[in-house]
């Protein structure tokens, strides 16, 4: 177990997908506290908390083979705060959750907008842990609205670049709602009606 130790996240996560499962108790040694830490700030609640991290490495282990995991603790961070969403979601306390962090204007707080907002700080997530480049790119075009050719000058690269860099942040984000089980057609809908 010892060399396990010395392995780097993407060797660990290589291993995963083999079904090593002194591979998966290193990964969970290595982030079960911190887990622990986000689940208990977006829940307030030790056994809420301890109960969602034990369903993330629970699905990670099930699943370990299907997974492309190209970031461990970005991946692991972000199964926790759609476990954290489902757990809401499932007791029916995502209008109190909404209320005390989240500030609508003059939204009403109905059941799709409700999805809307939740899953649209599940995309923000991934897109917190994109590669930089990728992170402003995609920022720049979908955030602020700018055309290519504005972000190529903006940060001096060529159009193709851009379109490239595009390419490559939509892929993640796909990736990424693929292995949490969130089609992008149910993920469009919903910002849809977020923007009604």
């Amino acid at each position: 177990m010892a060399q396990y130790a010395n392995y780097d996240d993407r060797e660990l996560a290589d291993l995963l997908r083999q079904h090593d499962h002194k591979a998966f108790n290193e990964i969970y040694q290595r982030y079960w506290k911190k887990m622990l830490l986000i689940a208990w700030n977006h829940s307030q609640d030790n056994g809420i908390a301890k109960d969602i991290v034990q369903e993330v490495f629970v699905n990670l282990w099930q699943r370990c083979n299907e997974l492309h995991i190209e970031n461990l603790p970005a991946f692991l961070a972000t199964a926790i705060k759609f476990q954290v969403f489902k757990y809401y979601q499932k007791e029916q306390r995502r209008s109190e959750l909404a209320k005390e962090n989240y500030l609508f204007n003059d939204i009403s707080l109905d059941e799709e907008k409700l999805d809307a907002r939740f899953l649209e700080e599940f995309i923000n997530g991934i897109v917190e842990e994109m590669p930089e480049r990728c992170r402003l790119v995609f920022k720049c075009s979908r955030t602020q609205g700018l055309k290519n050719s504005e972000i190529a000058e903006l940060i001096n690269i060529s159009e193709k670049g851009v379109e490239n860099t595009l390419t490559r942040a939509l892929k993640i984000i796909r990736c990424e709602l693929k292995n949490h089980g969130i089609s992008l057609l149910l993920v469009l809908q919903i910002l849809d009606s977020l923007r009604k």
